[in-house]
């Protein structure tokens, strides 16, 4: 690694760059240099956020004002933590009010106020048994996954889509009438029968690009809001008790 010095020069920040080590690749070069010069990742560790991640949904949460104290809220796909914690914290989850379930494949170290299941979300049984946890409906969905990348920019727009989906799939089963559904897609022009679907489920559904993303990412996420209740043959829409 070079560098050194104030870290400016003539006015503008010195950038931080890796040497390509024998063991490792090209692309993992670039994106550790990537990782070690992005702002965003440099402000999650000093304010104590897992992932530069949390400043998207905090940057959306702001313009949106989807989380708030009391609700229940499910994080899919949610290691290492940092849209977790933001939930935990705006929903008043830290302090006994709001309840915050965080579900992944792989386990995750703990986050104040949240509670982590090692599930498979969309197994058969885990809308049912999600709300048993909960004690009934959520109110938010998040999702903030992204399927394993094959350097295929069409493949990968497809599996992701198909996971946004399986998501949609099951925040259908779970929200409360009113909930949201946040989730990451990329672009690609694949979602049309995604949106269709989200379109007949929710109020409102639009498409939300916050800065925290890169620049250079296809990255959006897909925002849902106003959910009308399930509306499929044999579901009945939740009602709060």
């Amino acid at each position: 690694m070079t560098g050194g010095g104030s870290g400016r020069e003539g006015g503008r920040a010195l950038k931080t760059r890796v040497k390509t080590a024998r063991k490792r690749s090209l692309a993992s070069t670039l994106w550790l240099e990537r990782q070690l010069n992005d702002p965003y990742v440099a402000q999650a560790r000093r304010e104590g956020y897992r992932s530069r991640a949390a400043y998207k949904l905090l940057e959306i949460d702001e313009k949106y004002r989807l989380l708030k104290p009391g609700q229940r809220i499910v994080d899919l796909g949610a290691a290492p933590g940092g849209w977790s914690q933001v939930a935990a914290a705006k929903t008043g989850a830290r302090d006994g009010r709001g309840r915050v379930i965080a579900i992944d494949l792989f386990e995750m170290d703990g986050v104040e106020g949240v509670e982590f299941r090692c599930m498979d979300f969309h197994a058969p049984d885990a809308p049912e048994r999600l709300r048993e946890w909960l004690g009934g409906p959520a109110d938010g969905v998040l999702s903030d996954m992204a399927a394993n990348a094959t350097g295929h920019r069409k493949t990968d727009h497809l599996r992701i889509v198909g996971l946004v989906e399986l998501a949609a799939e099951f925040a259908a089963e779970v929200l409360a009438p009113g909930g949201f559904f946040l989730a990451k897609v990329i672009q690609g022009g694949a979602e049309g029968e995604l949106l269709a679907r989200l379109k007949r489920e929710f109020a409102v559904v639009r498409h939300v690009k916050p800065k925290a993303s890169r620049a250079d990412s296809a990255e959006l996420y897909l925002l849902a809001t106003g959910f009308r209740g399930s509306v499929r043959e044999g579901v009945e829409p939740f009602e709060r008790a």
